[in-house]
């Protein structure tokens, strides 16, 4: 699994190289920015001792949807709930989210917004879930840095963990839902999405409703063992639908 830590629109030189180091002493080094130079200049560099090549290694996007194309779980973090419905992870159940989807992604996105105004909006509907560090004082938030070394340090514990160890358990289970143990992983759960959209507008909820944009959240929530089952529920609805 490869994971990519992307800063938005980052200001401070110095939260750049600070992140660099968070991401290198927790064994990560990718490192992305959306419309920002801030690694180029020397306070970056300074501040990211022994992580030079986490630093030098940065690629830029001019904008988000850019940067996360192509990745299968896009996590936004943000320091408080910006909508009651969408699924909201403290940042110690993050580990556990991606360890449950282990089989079915590749590619894992962590965004970090701006220090001052953190992500907008429209930035947050490119993410499938959301993520925040619960505060226990009245300060507002985190430094940026210090925010990416908590994630670093919590995913840190499932980096180099061996996901073969549960695949056969979930063969199984794909044998009994009677969906095609042969193809990959990651490639059911695109497909389960693909499917699943398809049926919403079929019935009615376009791509904009809250309905369609619901449901499709809370798919990022379904693990390894249960993707199976309701991709096999879609493909039996399909069959309906076209009789």
């Amino acid at each position: 699994m490869r994971y990519t830590f992307i800063l938005v629109e980052p200001a401070v030189a110095e939260n750049v190289g600070s992140s660099a180091r968070a991401l290198k002493t927790m064994g990560f080094d990718s490192l992305v920015l959306v419309n920002s130079k801030a690694h180029l200049r020397n306070e970056a560099r300074w501040l990211a001792h022994g992580s030079s090549d986490v630093l030098d290694g940065i690629r830029v996007f001019d904008t988000l949807q850019e940067a996360v194309t192509g990745m299968d779980l896009v996590i936004g973090t943000t320091a408080k709930k910006r909508r009651v419905h969408a699924d909201y992870y403290l940042c110690n159940e993050i580990a556990g989210l991606v360890n449950s989807k282990s089989e079915m992604i590749e590619n894992v996105a962590l965004v970090f917004g701006r220090e001052e105004s953190g992500l907008t909006n429209r930035e947050l509907k490119l993410c499938n879930v959301f993520s925040g560090i619960p505060m226990y004082g009245r300060y507002p938030s985190l430094n940026l840095a210090q925010a990416v070394m908590v994630y670093a340090w919590e995913l840190s514990e499932i980096k180099n963990f061996d996901f073969k160890t549960i695949a056969n358990s979930s063969a199984n289970l794909s044998a009994k839902a009677g969906w095609d143990t042969k193809m990959p992983a990651r490639a059911k759960f695109r497909h389960l999405r693909k499917s699943a959209g398809e049926l919403l507008r079929v019935i009615g909820y376009d791509n904009e409703s809250a309905v369609y944009c619901r449901i499709l959240e809370r798919l990022e929530a379904v693990g390894d063992k249960d993707a199976g089952l309701l991709l096999s529920v879609c493909s039996r609805l399909h069959e309906a639908l076209k009789d």
